[in-house]
């Protein structure tokens, strides 16, 4: 964001780009947004699509998850895009973009948990997954994510309408989370939630993952498959712990170097906001072979579709040109 963290929170030192590196920085994260979200978005459809998807736990959890990713990417360059066109926002439209924010970023690990648990269900016991792991029950298990989620968030929001003046949600503030919630309370709350979620998601993780690994040394390809999955779902979370990590990485950054702060920044919102949301359907999208193939339909489909429109344009065109 067009913001360093110098100082402490109540006397910051503000640094700002030029026009030139803030449109440029502004353009790169706008046309990554574009670019990701339209992926994600061909994910989407092609799973509301076909029948073979929509009734697949395996991908209920990960399409949730690819639609997550979108809406946690959409917000995150609101943000960022205001912090150069405007700095300042109204402290209550902030709160719902924060909100939406913090909502989708707890709501990843928790998905990862439930994608590895299912997976391992499916591999250690195959005979009773197509019981235990049922649509209804995914379902079920999504609306608990963002259950337990909004128990993490909601109580930050109940205490600063509590601590903090009417007033306060009519002011314009920079849109940043430890300037909101800037309780010692909230701020400690949130650690300590941040170390059990992802001490839970850990442990889930490389459960999984030793359970799995004893089946493939026996059994068959799928096993080592599903094992490998799991792997890239503990990479993934890797990921996600840097997002939980952002400020403490940007104080790190801003020590290390301290005549590049604004660079620092920018490189550090690319790598925790921006690569993420990238790699998950690169990862799990395209590496699965069904849904690959049934994405490569599509795509030529639209192909075509797009061909076909424009060749009686093109037509056209020749024909005006000849009788000219």
């Amino acid at each position: 964001m067009n913001l360093s963290l110098v100082g402490n929170i109540t006397q910051p030192k503000i640094l700002r780009d030029s026009l030139s590196t803030a449109v440029a920085k502004n353009v790169i994260v706008v046309g990554l947004c574009i670019s990701i979200n339209y992926i994600n978005g061909t994910l989407v459809h092609t799973f509301i699509k076909h029948e073979i998807f929509t009734g697949n736990p395996r991908y209920i959890l990960y399409i949730h998850m690819v639609f997550n990713d979108m809406i946690q990417l959409m917000i995150a360059v609101i943000l960022h895009v205001l912090s150069y066109a405007v700095f300042t926002i109204n402290v209550s439209f902030c709160c719902v973009l924060l909100m939406s924010v913090i909502f989708t970023t707890l709501n990843t690990p928790l998905t990862l948990a439930s994608m590895a648990i299912e997976r391992h269900i499916a591999i250690c016991n195959p005979l009773r997954h197509a019981q235990i792991c049922t649509v209804r029950k995914t379902h079920i298990l999504i609306s608990l994510i963002w259950t337990l989620s909004a128990i993490q968030v909601l109580p930050d929001l109940f205490i600063l309408l509590a601590i903090q003046p009417r007033t306060f949600f009519y002011s314009n503030i920079f849109c940043y989370r430890d300037y909101v919630f800037n309780n010692p309370y909230m701020v400690e709350k949130r650690n300590v939630v941040y170390m059990i979620y992802l001490a839970f998601v850990w442990l889930t993780i490389v459960y999984t993952y030793l359970k799995i690994m004893f089946v493939a040394k026996a059994t068959n390809s799928d096993a080592r498959k599903a094992r490998s999955t799991i792997i890239l779902h503990g990479i993934q979370l890797l990921m996600c712990m840097l997002t939980f990590a952002g400020p403490f990485l940007d104080r790190l950054l801003a020590e290390m170097f301290p005549m590049l702060i604004l660079e620092m920044r920018f490189l550090s919102y690319l790598v925790i906001q921006i690569m993420p949301r990238f790699i998950s359907p690169i990862v799990y999208g395209v590496r699965d072979k069904t849904f690959c193939n049934y994405l490569k339909k599509y795509l030529l489909c639209t192909m075509f579709e797009i061909r076909t429109t424009l060749q009686p344009k093109r037509n056209l065109a020749k024909v005006s040109n000849k009788s000219t």
